[in-house]
């Protein structure tokens, strides 16, 4: 007798075909749903940013053309230099707060779409927002405490590499950059399989916060408990569907970058000898568009498929460990399986 199948999966445990099967399933069927949520949370960050783009742009116009106007051998002066990168600094603290919220909603959105295509059950945008939404305060708990797990190797890292430029730039001789370095390097090296292995063991926390309706602390401590004497299966699988995801945005990315660059082309042409900026932005306006809209395609991929995956994983982890098939059949109205988890 085959086991139940009500949705995009068995419900018995998972073998990796079963695992990236029904995250491909879950796309396929409900892509609707997945469309709306990400384009609606990636297209009001863009909105967003680019509004703080023209505010910042507005309020340092002058100082943008006076440094844009210098010749090679002038340097700009502090009071034209200071509000510019302030202005570029605040624009990049909205992006990273945009960014925040938009990976917080996709990962609460994700795993409540994933509910309903278990169980094999229809859904709306309306209602997968309005559940999401609720999680998403607990799962950016949960996204923020995970990224601080990869924080340490990546400051090692980029104070590393950040002496070794300035080293080279410098051309400094003496061992303060060098030795800089080296600690960077080597402090990134040795605390990145700590890293590698936090995140592993709190890779199902999202899930768990989702699905549970677990807070931030209780979700790491679940994903902890879920993920024990599996870590290297979890760990693989989940590698591999970021690797696919990459792959595929790549992928992408190619069509939109060569219409990108004929627009460009195109609009390049129109320019005369001495363009001035808002020229520039209006004939490259073409490109822009196109590229963002690779990107935006592609990081819905990159934002969807990794999440679906590890949804699937907390799932599969729950039926060998706590054997909730049964549980799942019974909630999707299908007779429970004979068959052992």
């Amino acid at each position: 007798m085959p086991p139940p199948k009500p949705g995009v999966i068995p419900l018995v445990p998972l073998r990796l075909g079963d695992i990236l099967g029904g995250a491909f399933s879950t796309i396929g069927r409900y892509w609707k749903q997945l469309l709306g949520v990400g384009v609606t949370v990636y297209g009001v960050a863009l909105v967003v940013v680019g509004a703080a783009a023209a505010i910042a742009y507005s309020a340092t116009h002058d100082h943008l053309r006076r440094i844009i106007a210098l010749s090679a051998d002038q340097d700009p002066s502090s009071d034209d230099l200071a509000p510019v990168l302030i202005a570029f600094g605040a624009i990049w603290l909205v992006a990273m707060v945009a960014l925040m919220l938009c990976t917080a909603v996709m990962y609460a959105a994700v795993p409540t779409i994933l509910q309903e295509a278990v169980l094999g059950r229809p859904t709306t945008f309306s209602v997968i927002w309005r559940r999401a939404w609720a999680r998403v305060p607990a799962v950016i708990g949960t996204v923020i405490l995970s990224s601080l797990i990869a924080m340490i190797p990546m400051v090692l890292m980029m104070v590393g590499f950040c002496a070794l430029m300035i080293g080279a730039i410098t051309l400094a001789h003496g061992s303060g950059a060098a030795l800089w370095a080296a600690l960077g390097l080597l402090g990134a090296l040795a605390t990145a399989p700590l890293a590698a292995w936090l995140w592993v063991k709190f890779s199902l926390a999202a899930p768990a916060a989702v699905f549970e309706r677990q807070s931030p602390v209780a979700a790491l401590r679940r994903s902890s408990q879920l993920v024990r004497g599996d870590w290297w299966r979890v760990f693989g699988i989940s590698l591999l569907a970021f690797v696919m995801a990459a792959v595929a945005n790549y992928v992408i990315q190619i069509p939109f970058s060569f219409l990108g660059m004929f627009s460009g082309a195109v609009g390049g042409s129109t320019l005369d000898e001495d363009p001035n900026p808002a020229s520039i932005v209006l004939a490259m306006s073409g490109y822009l568009v196109i590229v963002l809209l690779g990107q935006l395609i592609g990081q819905l991929l990159s934002a969807t498929f990794p999440q679906l995956v590890t949804g699937l994983l907390y799932v599969d982890r729950r039926m060998r460990t706590e054997n909730l098939g049964p549980v799942l059949a019974e909630a999707a109205a299908v007779p429970p399986s004979p068959y052992g988890t």
